[in-house]
Parts: C-alpha cells; structure tokens; sequence
C-alpha cells in the first residue's frame, strides 16, 4: 500500500505539471497561481538540494523526483512572466516585474523558514501540506476571478485532488496518525473537490454559449 500511494501521488501530479504547461502555452496564460507556483518551485528547489547534496544517500530517489518537477515548474514560471502581465490592473502593469521578483523571493524565505526550524523531514512534509492547502485554495480564487476557464483542465484538478490525497492517507494515517497531515489533507480535498465542481460546471457554461453563438 505505501508503494502504490507513492507511486500514484508520484504520477498524478506529474500528470498535473504537464497539464499546466501544456495548457498554459496552448491558451497563452499561466495556469498555477502567482503564490503557490512560488511556494511550489522553491520547496522543489530546498529539498531536492537537501536531498541530493546535503544529505547524500538519504532520499536520493525522492530529490530527483523533486528535481524534475522543480524543471517543470521553471518551465510554468516562464509562461507566467511571458503571459502574467495581462491579468494585473492597468495602472499596475509597471509593477509586474518586480512584484512577482518580490513574491517569488518572499516564498523562498517561507520555506526556508519551515527548512531552518525543523529536521528536514517534518519541515518537508509540515510546508508540503500547508502550502497545498494554500494551492486548493487559489486555485479556486483564481477560477472565481478570470473571465473564462481557459488553461485549467478537469484532468488537472483531478490529478491534483488524488495527487495530495494519497500522501494524506499514506503520512497522515497509514504511517502514524498525525493530525496536523490530516487536517491540511481535508483542507485540500474539500476545496479541491469543489474546485473540481465549479470547473466542470463553468466548462459546461462556456461549452453551451459557444453553441448558441454558433
């Protein structure tokens, strides 16, 4: 069983790195929030360095697995400053470049926060959970804010559902119990879930209007 939740959380959100950069290029947006793209690409960044240079022989697999997907995220921080621009206000345009340089700087320091307090293993899982939490949650506010669905996918959000919900049960229950996992783990899966809900159902919307207009 911890096998196969490995893997499946390993493989879905693999599935959700290429769904946003494919999307992203294909509608010409950045698909993955300003905040937890930053939260994302510097935890990848800390702990595939931890993992294979600091210490060594300790999780060499797992800090590869957290180097590509730190390459995939890279490739997601292109296609926000190539297309982010667009969707901040008028009179804020000026302020996009070092804003986001601000953002991206201030995540880093979340993280190291989290890597400096604890031994490397809690403070990869505590800051894991927390800022997936944080992630279910913009991605929700994000749909709610654009004016059309364009870079997300249901594959995606489903992906990304099952893709923390197996680390959930495998570090939150199966391990031991901890309930700090559990908590941010049902966090993530309610706004997820609804995520899901209002993705499919605004798909549907922009489905049935192009048909009128058609």
């Amino acid at each position: 069983m911890t096998l196969f939740l490995t893997l499946l959380s390993g493989v879905a959100w693999t599935i959700v790195y290429i769904e946003l950069i494919r999307n992203g290029f294909k509608y010409k947006t950045y698909a993955m929030p300003l905040f937890a793209l930053g939260l994302n690409i510097a935890w990848e960044i800390i702990y595939s360095v931890n993992d294979l240079i600091i210490s060594g022989n300790s999780s060499g697999i797992q800090g590869s697995v957290n180097l590509v997907w730190a390459c995939f995220d890279i490739i997601i921080v292109y296609t926000y400053f190539k297309y982010g621009k667009k969707y901040f206000p008028e009179r804020a345009k000026r302020y996009f470049v070092p804003f986001s340089i601000l953002v991206f700087a201030t995540c880093f320091a979340i993280q190291f926060a989290f890597y400096f307090s604890f031994e490397a293993i809690p403070a990869a899982q505590y800051s894991a959970f927390l800022q997936n939490a944080a992630m279910s949650i913009l991605f929700l506010t994000m749909l709610f804010n654009r004016t059309s669905t364009a870079g997300q996918s249901v594959l995606m959000a489903f992906s990304k559902w099952i893709g923390t919900l197996a680390p959930t049960l495998l570090m939150g229950v199966l391990t031991n119990i901890n309930s700090y996992i559990i908590i941010c783990g049902v966090i993530c899966s309610v706004f997820d879930i609804i995520y899901i809900i209002f993705l499919v159902k605004m798909k549907r919307l922009e489905k049935n209007s192009k048909g009128v207009s058609i």
